[in-house]
């Protein structure tokens, strides 16, 4: 994607990481989290738990934002996201602007 507008201070900018942990034995496989995750870090388990219900697996770690977006809508609190540490991950930012925008 480019950008015909960049921030200023678009080279400071950091994206948080976040780990997803799933209480599997709570969840009763609404897909909410899923369905409302903005990276698509989340997918349908092909097991299930101990009460027949498929969990979701992380199918993309590094991409988790942490947004908390899958802990707010879950209704059985069996998501969770965690920060990781700034010094623990490289840090991602936005990319650089290309120089023309051709139209």
């Amino acid at each position: 994607m480019r950008y015909w507008r960049v921030p200023l201070d678009s080279k400071e900018i950091v994206v948080s990481r976040g780990i997803v942990v799933i209480l599997e034995e709570r969840c009763k496989g609404c897909g909410y989290c899923i369905a409302y995750c903005p990276r698509n870090v989340l997918e349908l388990s092909p097991g299930y738990n101990i009460k027949g219900y498929h969990p979701p697996i992380v199918k993309k770690p590094d991409d988790c934002v942490n947004c908390h977006y899958c802990e707010t809508i879950c209704p059985d609190f069996a998501i969770y996201s965690l920060e990781i540490p700034p010094e623990l991950s490289q840090q991602a930012v936005l990319p650089e602007p290309e120089a023309e925008i051709s139209r």
